[in-house]
């Protein structure tokens, strides 16, 4: 491909506003006049999910075969950014063979509550963990000249009326929490595209934002790639691409093209902003396109020892009494459908066609081991109550084994994108047959599959439990060779798991009103909220047994005090005290101990993995720069550093704190924000029930609307949910609600703008049925009559759009 800057000279109006928009869902345009080739763009990022163009159906059920790997969820318990680049390296290759140009991944919101939907698609709760590992995964999979898109941006935590809430959050919360790890991917790894959300952030869409995809993304971060939209989160064209969104996808079937011509063409848009946005994608396209190796040869089977590999060093052993590992002449009683069927992935855009499915039986198998199997339950939700017989059988198998291992979780029917869950808790048939299995055998070693925290009301009974989350095609062998002691368990939590959902601190504000969420906990998510208001926690953020163990000592620090704008360098030393080789994840925290902001009593800053034979010592040094002790001030719009002791903590986890140092940072002096008179309950951190005023003080302006005008006539902008309240609204709702399953068609069917019926649907859906379908929810005449006379031209596209789809 030429010079871009070359090609930009050279085209029309009409072809630098066609260069903005896809070509159908999953490929951007070729302009052969300019030797631009067509490449896709497809959905991953723990594997690679392109339609597969040789059969019929959408490519959420007919893709491509290739590895599944292991979840965001649970590679983020590997603490391991080289483990993750080495995946993306796979990625990549994988990309390169199906002429992939970008790779739409990784996905880094932050999990504000564990019921989101699609928290297994996401890596954690803390910022700098979030980035470093989305930087390593995308560091790999672009070594292979593909790109990433990192996603959602941003405040972007939940599903439930995912593409039309506003989050209403702090400025200070926005910088510190939901923007940080973004923050870190985007300026150590550049992701060649950035992909927007599809809510709204204080009021604006997030195609739409200046203030983050300008201001902040290309302004203060100096990010110089592409915006891409999520697929059908373009609300208004022309203000979307003025206020930063370069590239729309899927393709707008010409309708943004036109709208772009014309407003330049009407004066409402420079082309000057279309020359920047289309010089955007042309270096998009150049790299890209430089990358392809035509013929490129890929081997998905070399690649299965590392999805194995990747699993094993991510899965958390949560509790163990010593029961494991297992001794290899133990006769076990192996229950539960997941043995058999693993539960190996989230459901939704991410969801691949693994090249082969590892189950639990086969691997115990071929370790050797003896074994009876219980099915134990059955895995619909429908069917998902205590079933006696079932449960019955699994207590008699129990009762004549050695250990009896239970394979849980959570089904595929509790959580999705598309919707968020209604509460933390397991199938209740899984509950009953842990209960039942540990009275017949107290040797009960549990499983646990799933991609967010759950209630584990009978987590005392058990001695053991190992966390699976959702370990890819190869997650059964690394559960076996876990069990084992062939490997040796690693994984540490990169999330809280409360004891329950009444403890988390956005527990009256999630999923939040009808037209927001009230992001009222502002800063304190996470270990950030637990231990600042003093809630007890089932396992804290970063911790992970091991079947050995690890002495921590000599902490050093390279200097006794420090100018703000300094380097800190802290070295300790570990040991592997015990009698097998193992991994140790240390963790760096600091606290600010006397400030006049309200603050988290640690956040963590740095993080180093390293693995140790029996006896082995290493030292491990970490370097903490000015942000480690800064905080966002909204008065100066800008990181400050206020002067005094911080203290600094080292240890195996957030709650296992090993070594503890103090350092005094000196700082220029600052206007600093003071809440404790207007906003003192930040200051305890106990901040699930904010008082209005105290919310309006830290979120600097006026709580807007809980519900949009129901006097406002309904628009493009409204779905059938929050159509409801009109008289033709209403039928139509309970029409759906009636016939459209509950889950994610319910959520896709009801709570999806009008908007992407018409821009996802590849004009199936046109604009003239769309202002039918207004004119009956308003009340209005000609409205069946109009979507009638459309009828037949649309049902004439259903078939082209199925096979893009």
């Amino acid at each position: 491909m030429k010079d871009p800057k070359e090609i930009l000279a050279q085209m029309t109006l009409e072809e630098k506003a066609s260069l903005l928009d896809g070509k159908n869902f999953w490929e951007l345009k070729a302009f052969e006049k300019y030797g631009i080739e067509s490449f896709f763009v497809c959905d991953g990022p723990h594997g690679l999910r392109k339609k597969n163009y040789d059969k019929n159906g959408s490519s959420l059920s007919n893709s491509v075969p290739s590895i599944c790997y292991p979840t965001a969820v649970t590679t983020a318990c590997s603490w391991d950014p080289d483990l993750l680049r080495e995946m993306g390296v796979a990625l990549g290759k994988k990309c390169l063979s199906e002429r992939v140009g970008v790779l739409l991944g990784p996905g880094i919101n932050m999990k504000r509550s564990p019921l989101c939907g699609r928290n297994f698609e996401y890596f954690s709760e803390d910022p700098v963990l979030a980035g470093e590992l989305a930087a390593g995964l995308i560091e790999g999979v672009q070594s292979q000249g593909v790109g990433t898109s990192l996603k959602h941006f941003c405040a972007n935590s939940q599903e439930t009326r995912r593409m039309t809430g506003d989050s209403v959050v702090d400025e200070r919360a926005l910088r510190e929490i939901y923007l940080t790890g973004f923050e870190i991917a985007v300026k150590k790894a550049k992701p060649w595209t950035v992909m927007n959300s599809y809510n709204k952030i204080n009021g604006m869409h997030g195609s739409e934002n200046r203030h983050t995809q300008v201001e902040i993304l290309r302004d203060a971060w100096g990010y110089d790639g592409v915006v891409v939209s999520d697929w059908g989160a373009v609300n208004d064209r022309v203000l979307g691409l003025a206020n930063g969104n370069d590239l729309e996808m899927p393709s707008s079937s010409g309708s943004g093209t036109r709208k772009i011509v014309e407003a330049v063409q009407n004066g409402t848009l420079d082309e000057a902003v279309v020359d920047e946005r289309a010089l955007n994608m042309l270096n998009l396209m150049k790299k890209a396109l430089d990358g392809m190796q035509p013929g490129y040869q890929y081997n998905d089977a070399d690649d299965q020892p590392l999805a194995r590999r990747v699993a094993a060093e991510s899965m958390v052993l949560l509790k163990n009494n010593g029961i494991l590992p297992l001794k290899a002449d133990a006769k076990l009683a192996v229950i539960g459908d997941f043995a058999i069927e693993p539960r190996y992935q989230g459901a939704g855009s991410s969801q691949i066609n693994p090249t082969q499915l590892d189950n639990a039986l086969t691997e115990f198998t071929a370790a050797g081991f003896d074994y009876e199997y219980s099915q134990g339950y059955e895995r619909s939700l429908k069917k998902a109550k205590k079933n006696p017989a079932l449960i019955a059988a699994a207590a008699e198998t129990a009762k004549n084994a050695d250990v009896a291992v239970v394979f849980i979780g959570l089904t595929e029917d509790f959580e999705s994108e598309g919707f968020d869950r209604p509460h933390m808790q397991l199938p209740e048939a899984h509950n009953a047959l842990v209960e039942a299995v540990v009275k017949a055998n107290p040797n009960t070693v549990i499983v646990l599959s799933g991609g967010s925290p759950v209630e584990l009301p009978w987590y005392d009974s058990v001695p053991a439990i190992l966390n699976s989350y959702l370990g890819g095609q190869a997650g059964a062998g690394a559960v076996v060779d876990l069990l084992s002691g062939k490997a040796n368990p690693c994984g540490k939590l990169a999330e809280t798991y409360p004891i329950s959902y009444a403890d988390t601190p956005a527990f009256n504000n999630f999923p939040g009103n009808p037209a927001t969420v009230e992001y009222r906990e502002s800063i304190y998510i996470g270990y950030r909220y637990y231990e600042k208001a003093g809630v007890p926690v089932r396992f804290p953020f970063g911790h992970g047994l091991s079947y050995t163990t690890f002495e921590y000592s000599d902490l050093r620090l390279d200097k006794g005090a420090m100018n703000e704008n300094d380097t800190l360098t802290v070295t300790f030393k570990i040991k592997n005290t015990g009698a097998v080789a193992g991994s140790e994840i240390a963790q760096l925290y600091v606290g600010d101990r006397e400030s006049t902001i309200f603050r988290p009593v640690k956040e963590l800053k740095a993080f180093k993995k390293v693995t140790l034979a029996p006896g082995e010592e290493t030292t491990v040094a970490l370097t903490l720069d000015r942000r480690a002790f800064a905080f966002f001030n909204v008065n100066t719009n800008d990181w400050c550093v206020e002067s005094g002791e911080f203290d600094l903590f080292v240890g195996a986890s957030s709650a296992d704190i090993r070594l503890q140092g103090v350092i005094n940072v000196g700082a220029a002096a600052a206007e600093m924000p003071d809440y404790r008179k207007t906003a003192p309950v930040y200051y305890t951190g106990k901040v699930q029930a904010v008082p209005d005023d105290q919310f309006v003080a830290v979120l600097g302006r006026e709580i807007p609307p809980t519900v949009k005008d129901q006097s406002l006539p309904i628009d493009v902008t409204d779905n059938f949910e929050n159509a409801a309240h009109t008289k033709n609204g209403a039928k139509l709702y309970k029409t759906l609600k009636k016939f459209v399953p509950d889950g994610f068609a319910s959520a896709i069917a009801l709570q999806t703008p009008f908007r992407d019926f018409i821009s996802m649907s590849g004009g199936v859906f046109s604009e003239d049925i769309a202002d039918g379908l207004l004119k009956i929810l308003n009340s209005e005449k000609g409205g069946m009559r109009k979507i009638l006379k459309n009828i037949p031209k649309a049902i004439k596209g259903i078939d082209p759009l199925m096979k893009n789809i």
